[in-house]
Formats: C-alpha cells, sequence, structure tokens
C-alpha cells in the first residue's frame, strides 16, 4: 500500500481532524514521509482542513 493510501486509511478511521503528528503515530510512518504524503493528498484535493494544522479527507 503507498504511503498517500495509508495516510487516507488512517485519517478515514479516526473519523475526526488528524494532525500530521497523529497521522506519523497512527501509521507508524517516519513524520517526514506523511508530510510528503500530506502533500500529494492536498495537491489531488483529497484532504482539507477544518482548522490550522489538522487535515481530515474531503467530503
Amino acid at each position: 500500500m503507498e504511503t498517500a493510501e495509508k495516510l487516507m486509511t488512517a485519517m478515514k478511521a479516526a473519523k475526526k481532524p488528524m494532525s500530521a503528528g497523529q497521522i506519523a503515530e497512527a501509521t507508524g510512518i517516519d513524520r517526514k514521509e506523511v508530510d510528503k504524503g500530506m502533500k500529494v493528498l492536498k495537491t489531488q484535493g483529497l484532504i482539507t482542513s477544518p482548522k490550522n494544522c489538522y487535515w481530515e479527507p474531503a467530503k
């Protein structure tokens, strides 16, 4: 499974906005890799930020 897919899975499972640090902890993926994956997801419009530094899947 690709990093971005793992990030989306973790965010969907949490059912609440998560910070990059929380996502890294939940997935076991290095924070730098999480940041890279988040950038890809943001660019594709797959995640939104309901509040500063917190992310959730786009609806």
